[in-house]
């Protein structure tokens, strides 16, 4: 399987390059390229016959990821787009430009080896076509899994009601609850209680002198004797005590 790599990044490429040459021994990187451009430009001068998959990052200088899809639209090999955004906008462009899947950084090595595994199981060479609304539907709830637990990782300690992380990924209140109870077995609150309860225990082992009140206060509960029995109820010992335990 020959595989051109577009990415600004060096160590990104380099670490892609790394996962794809001891994933499979077939799998040879013929291409490696910080911009579109350049990467057109080695593509332009192949045969579909020469190129299996083109992996490419979105956000590149001279010429962004979705604008190299475009460009290659017509040609036969597949189209696998990754990005640091996790915005549906750009999921929904790729779709529209015939990639046959988008991954988000970091880099999921299972997900990038099935993805593979599909492509070099296919009976014939992919052709450039829009989804099936199935697959779209799929991806999209990838993608919003993936954007509502980035914002509980990094919004953890504000008050992240139901109504505002669904406008955050375009969707209603109900429908993103219900997919995210789906998709992962827990609640949105479940899931927001684990990671506030991670970092206390981080406030608690690098920041000792901080007082209860203000690792409640720092990790999103006002209330510091809620915080102190859901500390209890998750870990099986008080604030305090994991403290001690930990010194």
């Amino acid at each position: 399987m020959k595989v051109i790599v577009a990415d600004d990044e060096p160590m990104i490429r380099a670490g892609l390059e790394k996962i794809l040459s001891k994933m499979d021994s077939n799998i040879v990187v013929i291409g490696s390229y910080s911009n579109g451009f350049d990467a057109l430009t080695h593509i332009n001068r192949l045969e579909d016959h020469e190129l299996d998959v083109l992996i490419t990052d979105i956000k590149m200088p001279k010429m962004d990821g979705l604008k190299l899809i475009e460009a290659v639209n017509d040609r036969s090999f597949a189209k696998l787009i990754f990005s640091g955004f996790s915005e549906f906008e750009y999921a929904r462009k790729a779709i529209r430009c015939g990639v046959c899947d988008y991954l988000l950084k970091p880099i999921d090595k299972q997900q990038l080896a099935e993805v593979l595994q599909r492509i070099k199981g296919a009976v014939r060479r992919l052709e450039p076509e829009v989804l099936e609304e199935k697959e779209v539907q799929e991806m999209q709830g990838h993608h919003a899994i993936h954007s509502i637990k980035s914002l509980l990782l990094e919004q953890y300690d504000r008050n992240l009601e139901l109504e505002y992380i669904a406008e955050q990924v375009g969707m209603s209140a109900h429908y993103v609850s219900r997919l995210f109870k789906q998709m992962t077995g827990s609640t949105i609150t479940d899931h927001l209680i684990v990671i506030r309860i991670e970092k206390a225990k981080q406030f608690l082992t690098d920041h000792p002198h901080m007082k209860n009140y203000e690792i409640a206060q720092s990790v999103g509960y006002s209330d510091p004797v809620y915080f102190q029995k859901l500390f209890k109820k998750i870990t099986g010992c008080t604030p305090k005590d994991y403290k001690k335990l930990h010194r």
